[in-house]
Parts: C-alpha cells; sequence; structure tokens
C-alpha cells in the first residue's frame, strides 16, 4: 500500500510528481492561475470563533442533500479522464469513495459508463446541456435507469466552445481512452476526441431551458457553476433543488471571485428555498467547517481524491476522503459543535 501524506501541499507534491505530463491536465488552472490559487487562499481568509465548554463527547456528521441521506457533507466532484491518473481511473474512485458511502458525481466525460459505476457507490450524473438536447436528456434518463440519484447540471461552460487559455485543452486522450457516457445508446462506439465534445456544449442555455432538459429524469436536479445570487434564484424558480457554489477550480475563466466569497450572498439568496453546495479550494476539515459556517449544506471535492488516486487507486481515494473527515470531525468537536446541522455563520470572522 503507497504512502498518502496526510497533508495537503505533500499529497499534491507526490501526486504531481508521479504523473508526469498528466499533471498538466489536473493541476492548472487557466489563465495566471489566480482563481485556482485564491480559492485556497479564500478559506484561510475566515478565522474561527469556536465555542468552548460545551459537551461534545460524539459529534454527527449525517446529513442529507436533495432528501438523499448522506453519511458526511463530502461529495466527490465531478472529473474527467480519471484513466489518466491511474489505469482504473473511476472504477477505482467509485470503489474507494463508495468503500465509506461518499457519493461520486459522475463526469459526462468519465472514461467508464455510469453503468459500471452504479453499482460500486452512490452515483449522481453531471451534464453539460450539449446543442443536441435530445442527447443531453437521454443521458440523464440512462444515468438514472443505472441508479444516478440526481443530476448535476453544470451550467459554466457557455464558453467553452471558444476555447479557453489552457493548452491541454487540445489533450488528445491516450489509445484506448474514451467516453463512453457520450455514446450515444450503451454499447455503441464511443467518441474519442475531448475536444470535439467541448464545442458541442450549448452557449444558448438558459435557466428556464433546464427543466425540459434534465428535469425530465425525475430525480432532483442541482445546478453547477453558480457564483452570484441572482443566478442561484434563477436556477431554483426553474426548479432545481440546490445549487454548487463553483468556478470549476479555475479552469474555465481566471480572475473570477473565489467560491468562500462567493457562497455567503448565494446562501442569503436562497435562504430555505434550496440547499447550496460549494467546492473549489477545500483542502482540509476546517475548509468544510468554515463552508457549512456559511451556509453550504456540503462540500464537493476534487483534485485531493485525483492525487489519492494517482497514488494508491482505490486504498488512496479512500484515505483521502477519511482524513479530511477526520480532520472536520476533530474541527468541529474544537469548535464546540456536536453535529453539523448546528454549524452557524456565527462560527466565522473575516480576518482583518
Amino acid at each position: 500500500m503507497a504512502q498518502i501524506p496526510a497533508d495537503p501541499a505533500r499529497l499534491e507534491a507526490a501526486a504531481v510528481a508521479a504523473l508526469g505530463t498528466a499533471a498538466q491536465y489536473f493541476a492548472p488552472g487557466t489563465g495566471d492561475d489566480l482563481t485556482r490559487d485564491d480559492n485556497r487562499a479564500a478559506w484561510s481568509r475566515l478565522r474561527l470563533r469556536p465555542h468552548v465548554l460545551r459537551a461534545v463527547g460524539s459529534v454527527d456528521l449525517a446529513t442529507t442533500i436533495a432528501g438523499i441521506s448522506i453519511p458526511e457533507p463530502v461529495l466527490v466532484a465531478p472529473m474527467a479522464l480519471q484513466r489518466l491518473a491511474h489505469p482504473e481511473g473511476e472504477l477505482a474512485t467509485a470503489a474507494g469513495a463508495g468503500a465509506r458511502g461518499t457519493p461520486v458525481i459522475v463526469s459526462m466525460a468519465a472514461t467508464t459508463a455510469i453503468e459500471s459505476l452504479a453499482p460500486l457507490a452512490p452515483v449522481w450524473m453531471q451534464v453539460y446541456v450539449l446543442r443536441d438536447r435530445g442527447r443531453t436528456r437521454a443521458l440523464c434518463e440512462r444515468a438514472v435507469e443505472a441508479g444516478a440519484g440526481a443530476i448535476v447540471v453544470s451550467v459554466d461552460g457557455a464558453a467553452v466552445p471558444y476555447g479557453t487559455a489552457r493548452a491541454v485543452d487540445a489533450l488528445a486522450p491516450p489509445d484506448g481512452i474514451d467516453f463512453p457516457n457520450l455514446a450515444t445508446a450503451l454499447g455503441e462506439r464511443a467518441p474519442t476526441d475531448l475536444a470535439a465534445i467541448t464545442r458541442e456544449y450549448d452557449p444558448t442555455i438558459t435557466a428556464r431551458d433546464l427543466p425540459e432538459v434534465v428535469g425530465a429524469a425525475g430525480v432532483p436536479w442541482i445546478v453547477k457553476g453558480v457564483l452570484r445570487g441572482d443566478d442561484a434564484r434563477a436556477c431554483v424558480d426553474a426548479g432545481a433543488a440546490a445549487v454548487v457554489v463553483s468556478n470549476h477550480g479555475g479552469r474555465i475563466l481566471d480572475g473570477t471571485v473565489a467560491t468562500a466569497d462567493a457562497l455567503a450572498e448565494v446562501v442569503d439568496a436562497l435562504g430555505s428555498d434550496a440547499e447550496v453546495l460549494v467546492d473549489g479550494g477545500i483542502r482540509r476539515g476546517t475548509d468544510v467547517v468554515r463552508a457549512l459556517a456559511l451556509g453550504a449544506r456540503g462540500v464537493l471535492v476534487g483534485r485531493p481524491v485525483i492525487w489519492g488516486l494517482t497514488l494508491d487507486g482505490a486504498n488512496g481515494v479512500t484515505r483521502v476522503l477519511d482524513d479530511l473527515v477526520a480532520d472536520l470531525r476533530r474541527a468541529l468537536a474544537a469548535c464546540g459543535v456536536t453535529s453539523v446541522t448546528q454549524v452557524d455563520r456565527d462560527l466565522v470572522a473575516r480576518a482583518g
């Protein structure tokens, strides 16, 4: 079994070294990496205000998202091309997360079909709306038939057909890697050109179009890629069960607001009408506490899972998630909190 460093910086360094050139797909943001780096820094600008003299003999991490019970407020974010990180790719991620009950949001551009992943872990399906909206609708229905508990529609890709500032966008996957979730039917030939897939993202989609495309599958649908309160309100008014505050890990547009800085506005805009999740720069349990304090119901974790996958496959994924959740439990206890449902905004303050 490979050694998995508990320290986030050492974990990333070890994985990037092991990945070699493939690290250029997973590690960078876009442009000058301002957003990627600020996502992490923004959490540290929030200072915790712990309670003391509270009985913390046990700490309950269980919660629900869109009516779905999960053991902790942590999910695996959707990430494409995982077989670049490990030969088993998404199969290992699902097995590692599923061993501890952590839901996995499966990327539309996963290198493994949703049907193969659903038996291994609780799965949700991530999609972009394609120009052929019927094709997107069919994928949602196929995912639900396979066992997906929710649909997560990413809406930050309207300009992706115009390209980004990342040289790796032209990455050609190695022979033998394809994208079976984008086959027109299960068992048919899957596409292999990732750049061609992104050119098919629909730049004309609006919030009022979403129910017809992703809402017909009959499970809760969640909108990912929101950074503003007004956009979040439009999504929920259209029928979204939840939104994910996300800037795609800084991989689409550099210079956007960090997710930690955008979160409170989105929470306040929605009130009790819908739940809010957040991703971007989550590395420690204290980051999760900060997110919960600002009103998030849970967090999505991306790159650290890839680092664990790279270093030790399914076992590495389990270890990374175990370490994060153990750190969360310690942080909550140190803050005098016995349940994730008790965390409120009074627990954090802005530095300076």
